[in-house]
Order: structure tokens, then C-alpha cells, then sequence
């Protein structure tokens, strides 16, 4: 803990900068959480705030009546706790007494959240009452001996974190003395395409990204942000911002209210928001302009480019519209500006790909030929020049180096490099393909695992779908193989927009086959089908799920021949 007078430099830790900033800035509001509506349907009232000085203490406290439990350094600790105050004490908390906190998206499918809680093998448990009962109920985290709820303790053993909080009272800073190799947290991806892994953060990475985001969007200490994804609100209070939580559900952003939004938006002048594709479009949709707001940031799929049209125009027009890339296990990795981006939007839609900008420094990006078995050293790997597809990989200080109890996983996706003076480093396959183009801007052109390969050559989504996404009378495309690989047949699946008739279909697949005849590669797709509704990923409502359509394709085909 912190308690050695002659420490001479903070732990590299991520809540090493709260005890600093609740000094500078005590009285800031580090986060502000929607309390009870004023009437059922009404607005929320954002009663809830903990400013700087409260995170910092609360969180001391919290941290020392956890040790207290045996819940302290290295002890992986499943969090289960909704988007509240508590929420972030709790992370803090674990942060400071250098626990492993395990975040696991609760929308995810239960099967796959079980084996995600299994795999963990945590010691310790920290959830609200509901998430208390489907561990006994659903045997979530068998493992878990120590047990804290947030919220009534009822007919489970463990304790509250009201009397976590009473105990640690008045123990003083606490900061565990973490070393940057030392593990501080395990993040389980969204499982868009297969069971999700379990990516293990070291303290290193953490620092390194806020390192990152505050260089690359130069995000200053003082601003207002409006985070609706909740875990990227963590990072708020490490550099400086008041977080402003949305009066929304996080797991359905498509289903998001945007006149609660812009009620959070215009009531703390929100300096800066986050969300997915699908929360943007929300926002597009409504179309009430963004004055107060100077960035805008999307990430988790490529953002259409209608979308970016929009939201540029709701922007001042000195706003910024950044669409970072990178994944769970490393981000971010290249940043484009939407201004930019929309600079781009012809050769997209000519099937160019998507362009995800350029890498953020010291990052380094390079292309290696397709390859779907493991690559265990950098000299297996062979670089492909500018204009070349191949898989996307990046070697940076926020790449992070394996998935905890998925060996097979992290051979996968690690490559291991030697550099000139000996020393060894871990280079991440995105698992996405893409190119550089010769004014070394990244295109991405789809996932590796989601390429068609068909006899006569290989086809990718990003360069595929966005050439038919132009159809008026289209919501949007998929691109999806059916049969073995060498010898797939393309088939593009259609999702028809609001108020089409399905009646109407057959003119409109004539209508995307000539669309398609216009470019060699799309020329070559002579299936297309109708589908009701497209499958999506829980966590973004954005990332389609190709493999259950091209399961769906297949069986289509099946029944017509």
C-alpha cells in the first residue's frame, strides 16, 4: 500500500492518477449517474455525483475493507455491478489494492458467459443482488469463495459493500506498488465471432493507453465526456474528465432514447462522446444538432458513411469526428478524423475497403500474408508491400501479450518477435485483413475468418458489402460463403430497409446485380438472398453475425437445388 515515504515515483497503476487529481481539482465531478426519473417515462434527474476528492477517498476506504477480506493483490475478483457510482468505486478500489477485477459483457449469450466465469477462476466475487442469485442458481464462478453485494445482502454468505466501505474507514491512501508486467485486469472481447477470451491487461497497458487516447485526440484534463459504453469510462477520471453517465441500456445502444442523450448533453455541456456505430446512428437519426460537443469518437465497427455525413453536420464545425480503430486486445491502433473519412467515402463505395487512418505512434502496423495457423516467431511471417491484402498485425506498448487459460487462443494470435538488440516482443494479429495504401493510411477490408474464398480467388466483406450498401431501398448487405473453402460460392444476404416489401425483392436483387457488374471482384457474386433481420453483436448492435448467416445461406441453397 501506499505508505512508504520514500517511494520516489507512483506505481504504474491507472488509479495512480486519482490521488493526484482529487488534489488538483477536488471539488470536480468525476462522475455524474442518472438517479430515479422525475415521472415513469420522464427524464432522469443525474442526482448521483462523486467528485474527485469522494472517488478518491471512497475508494481508499473501499480498498482496505476489501484487503481486509482477502480480496487484495493478484486476487482475480469477478465484477458484475450496473453502469453507478459503484461501479467505479469498486474498479478503483480493486485497482488501488492491486486486484485483478474480470469484466465480463452481461449480455452475452449465458452458456458462453458461464465458461468465460469458469475459465476465469477468480477467488472473489462482487455483483448486485441479481447477479448473486444466477451465480448460485446458474453455478456462474463456482470458485468464488469471497462474496461482496452491492446493494441488500439476502440469503447468500459473503458481505455488503457498505460494510466493506465502514471497515476500510479512516485506513488512509492506499496504492498497492504495482509493477507495469503485473496483471491488473482480465477483459473478455465481445465473442462477435466465436466464444469470447478472457484478454489478459497488464498495469503497463492501461497506462500506455491513456498515454495513447490523450496524444491522439488531445483530450485535456477539465472536459465533460458522455462514455455509453461503460467500461470506457474508466478512463475518464485517470485523465481528468467528468464522466456523465447516459440514462440508457449500454447493451442495446440501438434502443437508445436520443432525447435523454441530448437532455445529459445540453444539461453538463458535454465536451465529448462515445458509442458505437449503432448509438451514432441514433443520434444521426434524430437529427438535433451537437453544439456543446468539440469530439466525437465511434468505434467497435466501421461507421457507415451516411453516418459520418450526419453527425459531421450536427457538429460545430471545428468539432472533431474520430472512428478509432483496434480491438479488446489492443487499442487504439489507427485513428481517422471524419472529415477525412468522408474524403474516403467514394473509393468505399467503389470497393476499396474501409480506411481506419493511420497508426498511432509508436505503434507499428504492418501486413503479413493470410496465414490461419499459428505463427510462433516474426521470421515465419512473410510482409506484404503497399496495396497488398493480408492480415493486419501491430506490436505497441498497449498490445497486450495473451488470453488467460486459452493457450491455444494466444498461439493464434501472438506472434513473437526478435528485435536488433535481443530483446523480444509481442506482436497482435488483429485477425483482420486489410492493406496500406501509398500515402500510408490502413484499409480494412473485413475479418480474416470472415473471408470468402472462393475458387477463383478471395473475397472480403469491407470490399464487397459497402458497393450494394448503396442501394436506397437496402438497410444493408452481408457477404457470406457457403461451402468448403477454395471452392465457396459468394452470396450476398440482404437486409431490406424499413417499409420495403419483401414483394419487392426480386427487382431489387436484378437492381444490386448490376450494381455489382460495375467492378471485376463484385461482378463476381451471382447469389443474393432476403433475410428478415440481420443477427448482430450484443455489445455494439453493429458487427453482423456472418457465420450464423452463411449457416442460414447454406440451408437456402440447400432447399432450392
Amino acid at each position: 500500500m501506499r505508505d512508504n515515504p520514500r517511494m520516489t515515483s507512483s506505481p504504474c497503476n491507472i488509479a495512480a492518477a486519482l490521488p493526484r487529481l482529487a488534489a488538483e481539482r477536488p471539488d470536480q465531478p468525476a462522475i455524474r449517474c442518472p438517479g430515479k426519473r422525475a415521472s415513469g417515462r420522464g427524464l432522469a434527474r443525474y442526482d448521483v455525483v462523486l467528485d474527485y476528492r469522494t472517488l478518491d477517498t471512497r475508494s481508499d476506504a473501499i480498498a482496505a475493507g476489501l484487503a481486509a477480506q482477502g480480496i487484495g493483490r493478484g486476487v482475480r475478483t469477478v465484477v458484475m455491478v450496473r453502469p453507478s457510482p459503484e461501479f467505479f468505486l469498486v474498479m478503483f478500489a480493486l485497482f488501488k489494492a492491486g486486484a485483478v477485477p474480470v469484466l465480463v459483457d452481461p449480455g452475452i449469450d449465458r452458456r458462453a458467459l458461464k465458461q468465460c466465469l469458469d475459465e476465469a477462476q477468480a477467488e472473489a466475487f462482487i455483483g448486485i443482488p441479481l447477479a448473486h442469485v444466477a451465480r448460485r442458481l446458474l453455478g456462474w464462478a463456482a470458485s468464488a469463495k469471497k462474496l461482496v453485494t452491492v446493494g441488500t445482502r439476502m440469503g447468500w454468505g459473503g458481505t455488503t459493500l457498505a460494510a466493506v466501505e465502514r471497515a476500510g474507514r479512516g485506513a488512509g491512501p492506499q496504492l498497492a506498488d504495482t509493477g507495469g508486467e503485473e496483471v491488473a485486469a482480465i477483459l473478455f472481447t465481445s465473442g462477435s465471432t466465436g466464444v469470447p477470451k478472457g484478454v489478459v491487461y497488464r498495469h503497463r497497458h492501461f497506462v500506455a493507453q491513456i498515454a495513447l487516447m490523450r496524444e491522439a485526440f488531445g483530450i485535456e484534463a477539465g472536459g465533460v465526456d458522455l462514455p455509453t459504453f461503460p467500461p470506457f469510462a474508466l478512463f475518464d477520471p485517470a485523465l481528468g474528465l467528468t464522466s456523465v453517465i447516459p440514462d440508457m441500456d449500454p447493451t442495446r445502444p440501438a434502443e437508445a432514447d436520443p432525447r435523454r442523450l441530448h437532455d445529459a448533453i445540453a444539461r453538463f455541456g458535454v465536451t465529448q462522446l462515445f458509442g458505437s456505430p449503432a448509438l451514432m446512428r441514433v443520434l444521426a437519426d434524430h437529427g438535433a444538432p451537437l453544439p456543446t460537443v468539440r469530439r466525437a469518437t465511434s468505434a467497435g465497427a466501421p461507421v457507415p458513411p451516411e453516418v459520418v455525413e450526419k453527425i459531421r453536420s450536427l457538429l460545430p464545425p471545428d468539432a472533431q469526428f474520430w472512428t478509432p480503430y483496434g480491438a479488446t486486445e489492443c487499442l487504439p491502433v489507427a485513428v481517422i478524423e471524419g472529415r477525412e473519412l468522408q474524403s474516403t467515402r467514394a473509393a468505399t463505395e467503389a470497393g476499396a475497403g474501409t480506411c481506419v487512418g493511420r497508426p498511432v505512434a509508436p505503434n507499428e502496423v504492418r501486413i503479413i500474408a493470410i496465414d490461419d495457423a499459428p505463427i510462433a516467431s516474426w521470421e515465419q511471417a512473410r510482409v506484404l508491400a503497399a496495396g497488398q491484402v493480408g492480415e493486419i498485425t501491430v506490436a505497441g506498448p498497449t498490445a497486450t501479450d495473451s488470453y488467460f487459460n486459452r493457450d491455444a487462443a494466444t498461439r493464434a494470435a501472438k506472434i513473437s518477435e526478435t528485435l536488433p538488440d535481443g530483446s523480444t516482443r509481442v506482436v497482435h494479429r488483429m485477425g483482420d485483413t486489410g492493406y496500406f495504401d501509398g500515402e500510408g493510411r490502413l484499409w480494412f477490408c473485413g475479418r480474416k475468418t470472415q473471408r470468402v474464398e472462393a475458387a477463383d480467388g478471395p473475397l472480403y466483406t469491407e470490399q464487397v458489402e459497402p458497393v450494394f450498401n448503396v442501394h436506397p431501398r437496402v438497410r444493408r448487405t452481408a457477404l457470406v460463403g457457403v461451402g468448403a473453402p477454395g471452392a465457396q460460392v459468394p452470396v450476398l444476404c440482404v437486409e431490406l430497409a424499413r417499409g420495403v416489401r419483401a414483394t419487392e425483392f426480386e427487382r431489387i436483387a436484378e437492381e444490386l446485380r448490376l450494381l455489382g457488374s460495375r467492378l471485376p471482384h463484385t461482378a463476381r457474386i451471382g447469389r443474393f438472398l432476403r433475410h428478415p433481420a440481420f443477427p448482430v453483436d450484443i455489445r455494439h448492435n453493429a458487427k453482423i453475425g456472418r457465420e450464423k448467416l452463411a449457416a442460414w445461406a447454406t440451408r437456402q441453397l440447400e432447399k432450392r437445388a
